[in-house]
């Protein structure tokens, strides 16, 4: 009997996943281990292997599409044996688009028309919208195959013919006010708006002008929307959540990074592998301690303390940005700490984190050290109270002991749930950072 391919569950909140590639076609042999298809989730592109041997023989759902969890998504067995009648699964909803209103004076047009040509067409080159444009769009043959043609969109003209029908001479007055009969339009623009379904009117609106070439039909081409990749996607549902939900409060303070610099050279050349993000996640963990309310959350009704902490150290991928979590992060020696970064680091730039690495985090570190930033502030990740910021240390004369000297100075911004961690608690838990930083004792007696 014909044994099913299931769409595994990755990590207890994902519902929904999309097969990236069958890297198995129907009819391959396949092996207990061998890889079948790949699936990205919400963070991540994770290898789906095969528990049993046998042929592949049938591929029920396609690449790209996003089904539930536990869905069957083809069969394995032995050639020839039947396979059972399965209605693929449908997939999951995608959360709807609000319709952009058309101009005053202009027809709504439908996907294919380019949206910055639309909004750049003067009105009077526009008929005007019909009061009562008909529910369903009818075009007589004649008109559809001159808009053809001409390689425009004909769905936003207004139709004369019976029941708002759109007929030729229609296509016609709308070509005419158009200016259609005035553009120089290439045959290789013309021949690839056709393939592409552009609108040539609407790129010809965007171009600005009365000739259309090549290369204002690719203009166009490039900036088509296209989708945003489930990683975008969860990223931008995420902080849109914690931006409307969290009163983000900013603190700034400069930490005087010299003499942290120095020892961490010295370890390095004794063959320590110890980063700045190290003892800056460790200066982390040893505040949090002093400072619980920064490592809870809310809900604005109730607060919960978590007892240990759980740090998140944010990851740059082509992708977007992952946060993968070293747990708990204060049982950890500073050597521990920079083996488990380097570890979750490792896994997410080979796209094998798994969506369990990167939740339950408590507190939150962003590093753009190394990108040349003098100071940002980062999104609150949802499901805690507070993120830190850390900029790129750079050289800067400032005044010690009455003197100018040049010192190394690094900017740190804590963003925080302001719900939760007031003003003053803010501060002070920032400046305990900073004190730690800069006590070189403390450095010395950790790394002994």
């Amino acid at each position: 009997m014909a044994t099913p391919i299931i769409m595994p569950k990755f990590g207890q909140m994902t519902e929904e996943s999309a097969i990236v590639e069958w890297l198995k076609k129907e009819g391959d042999k396949v092996g207990k281990g061998d890889v079948l298809f790949t699936v990205e989730t919400d963070k991540s592109v994770m290898e789906v292997q095969s528990f049993e041997e046998g042929a592949l023989l049938k591929i029920i759902v396609p690449p790209r599409v996003n089904v539930p969890v536990q869905s069957t998504v083809g069969f394995l067995g032995t050639p020839g044996e039947p396979i059972p009648a399965v209605t693929p699964p449908a997939p999951a909803p995608a959360a709807p688009k609000p319709a952009a209103a058309p101009a005053p004076g202009r027809p709504a047009m439908q996907p294919i028309t380019a949206p910055v040509a639309a909004a750049i067409l003067p009105q009077s080159r526009m008929p005007a919208a019909s009061p009562q444009a008909p529910a369903i769009f009818r075009i007589s043959p004649r008109a559809a195959a001159l808009a053809r043609d001409c390689v425009i969109d004909p769905s936003g003209i207004p139709g004369t013919g019976p029941e708002g029908r759109v007929v030729e001479k229609d296509v016609r007055n709308y070509l005419r006010q158009s200016g259609y009969d005035n553009l120089r339009i290439s045959p290789a623009a013309k021949q690839k708006a056709a393939l592409e379904k552009l609108d040539i009117l609407a790129v010809a609106r965007a171009a600005d002008g009365e000739r259309v070439t090549l290369a204002d039909v690719d203009r166009a081409l490039a900036e088509r929307p296209r989708a945003m990749s489930k990683m975008r996607q969860t990223i931008a549902q995420r902080l849109w959540q914690s931006v409307v939900t969290a009163p983000h409060f900013f603190v700034t303070v400069a930490v005087d990074m010299t003499d942290l610099l120095a020892l961490r050279a010295d370890l390095k050349a004794k063959g320590a592998p110890l980063t700045v993000t190290d003892f800056i996640s460790e200066a982390v963990v040893l505040a949090l301690k002093e400072f619980p309310d920064v490592n809870s959350t809310t809900d604005g009704k109730t607060v919960q303390w978590r007892s240990r902490v759980h740090l998140g150290i944010a990851v740059s991928l082509e992708q977007g940005l992952v946060v993968p979590v070293i747990r708990n992060a204060d049982e950890l020696t500073l050597l521990e700490l920079n083996r488990s970064a380097r570890e979750l680091a490792d896994k997410a730039r080979a796209g094998k984190l798994g969506p369990d690495d990167m939740i339950g985090g408590t507190f939150t570190i962003s590093n753009m050290g190394m990108m040349d930033v003098e100071n940002f502030t980062a999104i609150i990740n949802p499901g805690e109270s507070a993120i830190l910021a850390v900029s790129s240390t750079v050289k800067k004369a400032v005044v010690l002991e009455d003197r100018v000297v040049v010192r190394s100075i690094m900017k740190i911004t804590l963003s925080s749930d302001h719900r939760i961690v007031d003003g003053a608690m803010a501060a002070r838990f920032v400046n305990a950072i900073k004190q730690k930083l800069e006590d070189i004792e403390l450095w010395k007696h950790l790394t002994s």
